[in-house]
């Protein structure tokens, strides 16, 4: 990989700066492309957007530019997107910042002539990298972006970045995107950072794989396909479950449309069964008792376990001998074992606690 130093003046960074919304934001006179497909959207605080500023101003050094040559007197941000963003948009007069000795906030329009040249004046150290694909982004992936790493979807977006992809984000990767609207209330993470994207991909990719489902689609014309599924898979679950709680957040909706959707259920009669569990202070997980009702696996409740004074009494009153096998065993081969299960209406007190030899708790547990 060709690496090149070089540097740039603000004035020149800034030359041609504009902001296209979806079709993206452009600098150096319509050479640089200063958010690309898988960058995230511009996340800087007013205070981190106000020290870049005050930094160029002050004439200090600031962190150095890598972009990525993309053809002839073409280039893209690598990294340093936030910094060319805050000067850039400054310079075009969006927003004021308290500079030097003066009590008011200023906008560039208000400097005088000597800052304003001064600041256009200053340099910027850039890298730019030439190489292939897979070369630049080992690089990209040992770069901070306004001091965090990009998460592992921004990096998939980098190298699957393409039209699927831009209207992917479209869907799932902006701040007040159709995804958001339509499911933040069942979705974990936030669309900025691409959890939302990353998860639904996760769902409808065969086994998980992230990476394969994105590479076969890379070059469609649009996600429309992802996007059809996401409506389909948040259809189902509030059909289902027409009452919406807290714990319906996070959790793996289309994996269990995946294995369940195709089923009939009663919506009537999982409500009734919600509320019940919901109340039952022996489970432990609120949130596993939509899997638990989906799939029958008990072990999504988390039911209450015995305590260790229990586990103590029992073994105590048992004597060490296991009342399945009749051996006795120490209390540390020894596992609590509900007398009346749980499904039976038993609860966890001393009174239903017995002591079972490893062998003959997992073989009820497996029953």
């Amino acid at each position: 990989m060709k690496i090149e130093l070089t540097e740039i003046t603000v004035g020149e960074l800034a030359a041609g700066y504009k902001d296209n919304a979806e079709g993206g934001v452009v600098g150096y006179e319509g050479k640089l492309n200063i958010r690309p497909a898988y960058q995230r959207e511009f996340i800087y605080k007013d205070r981190q957007r106000d020290a870049v500023v005050e930094t160029v101003y002050s004439g200090f050094p600031l962190n150095v530019m890598y972009w990525s040559v993309q053809g002839e007197d073409q280039f893209e941000v690598i990294d340093g997107q936030q910094r060319t963003i805050s000067l850039c948009q400054y310079v075009e007069g969006e927003f004021s910042v308290k500079l030097g000795s003066f009590s008011e906030v200023r906008a560039f329009h208000n400097l005088q002539e000597d800052e304003r040249e001064k600041m256009l004046a200053y340099k910027l150290t850039v890298y730019r990298c030439e190489g292939s694909d897979s070369e630049k982004l080992e690089w990209f992936k040992t770069i901070n972006i306004a001091g965090e790493r990009l998460t592992d979807q921004e990096l998939r977006n980098a190298v699957y970045h393409g039209s699927w992809v831009s209207d992917a984000k479209r869907y799932f990767s902006r701040p007040n995107c159709p995804a958001s609207a339509l499911g933040r209330d069942y979705l974990a993470g936030t669309p900025i950072r691409q959890d939302y994207l990353e998860t639904i991909i996760r769902w409808i990719s065969v086994d998980g794989d992230i990476e394969q489902y994105m590479s076969k689609h890379q070059n469609d014309a649009d996600a429309a396909e992802l996007w059809a599924y996401f409506e389909k898979v948040l259809d189902w679950v509030k059909s289902i479950f027409p009452t919406y709680r807290r714990e319906m957040k996070g959790i793996e909706w289309g994996d269990l449309y995946n294995e369940y959707g195709k089923l009939p259920w009663d919506s009537t009669d999982l409500e009734t069964k919600v509320r019940t569990l919901m109340l039952d202070d022996e489970v432990g997980s609120k949130k596993g008792i939509y899997l638990y009702l989906l799939s029958g696996k008990e072990r999504h409740l988390s039911i209450r376990t015995f305590s260790e004074s229990q586990k103590r009494e029992a073994y105590e009153q048992q004597q060490g001998i296991c009342p399945v096998c009749k051996d006795h065993f120490e209390i540390q081969q020894m596992e609590a074992d509900h007398i009346d299960p749980w499904h039976s209406g038993g609860k966890t007190v001393a009174a239903n606690c017995q002591m079972l030899c490893l062998e003959d708790n997992r073989r009820k547990s497996g029953r």
